[in-house]
């Protein structure tokens, strides 16, 4: 690294190896863009630090480019192009492709989020921004994942578990969810998938919500995980009676702080 790449670094400095190739950078640019198209959103990003990391992260936005040009040219423009060419206004049927700093694109999701559509980046930064991203509409409770592959995929809540609340009936399902909701969207149930996504907004809206919404929103009914599971079907087959969930919380809460007692105590 210092013969040959002229790198300057200290003696005893940790080294650590970054591998990023054209196959799997292209194969998750191409997944975005085949997303946006059959989603039709308006732009992808390629989220990079290739400003720093240039043989890296600068290759990922390098190849992500040459995808959207090679394979998607009836697709796709660049942002370069939007101005140039076509005066800044979109044209139909065409998605935008632009890149951005990963550090500036957390400022730029706070600021102006509605200039972004699908974001495409390597791990590290999709760690990241998921999780800012979550935060900005409730938190990781919310939060759907999913691994596809070429031929299969799997659909998960987005980070891991929270075992303190193991049997509590107390968490936002809204992870696995929403989770199911993006599988329902992949095998082609748009309807079934639409109808959870509104009904969702719907309970939330009347202050119906499991504790880690209730605590952000003034005079919400917090009710449990299996309380807010009942306030969906409600709602989906015609409308939540806020009465009856207020006085069920009343009786749920009860019985979950008794819970967290009886688990205190196990635990100590």
């Amino acid at each position: 690294m210092r013969e040959e790449m002229g790198a300057n670094f200290f003696d005893e400095a940790g080294l650590g190896v970054k591998p990023i190739s054209p196959f799997g950078s292209k194969r998750l640019v191409r997944k975005a863009i085949e997303y946006a198209i059959e989603h039709k959103r308006e732009s992808v990003t390629l989220v990079h630090k290739g400003n720093i990391m240039k043989f890296t992260e600068g290759a990922f936005r390098t190849w992500g480019y040459e995808v959207a040009r090679e394979e998607f040219p009836d697709h796709t423009i660049t942002e370069e192009e939007l101005y140039s060419v076509y005066g800044g206004k979109q044209p139909e049927g065409k998605i935008v492709i632009k890149d951005r700093i990963a550090d500036i694109i957390f400022q730029l999701m706070l600021l102006r989020p509605n200039e972004f559509d699908v974001l495409a980046t390597m791990n590290l930064n999709g760690d990241y921004l998921s999780d800012a991203c979550a935060a900005e509409v409730g938190g990781v409770g919310i939060a759907p994942g999913a691994n596809m592959s070429d031929e299969v995929a799997v659909f998960e809540a987005t980070h891991g578990t929270a075992p303190k609340y193991a049997n509590l009936d107390k968490v936002n399902p809204g992870s696995l969810l929403f989770s199911g909701v993006m599988m329902l969207e992949h095998i082609g149930w748009t309807e079934a998938a639409d109808l959870i996504t509104v009904a969702y907004g719907q309970v939330v809206s009347k202050g119906v919500v499991t504790y880690d919404f209730a605590r952000q929103i003034e005079g919400a009914t917090e009710v449990s995980t299996s309380g807010f599971a009942t306030a969906l079907i409600e709602q989906m087959k015609g409308g939540v009676i806020l009465s009856e969930f207020v006085a069920n919380a009343n009786r749920l809460s009860n019985k979950i702080a008794r819970n967290e007692k009886n688990a205190g105590y196990a635990i100590r």
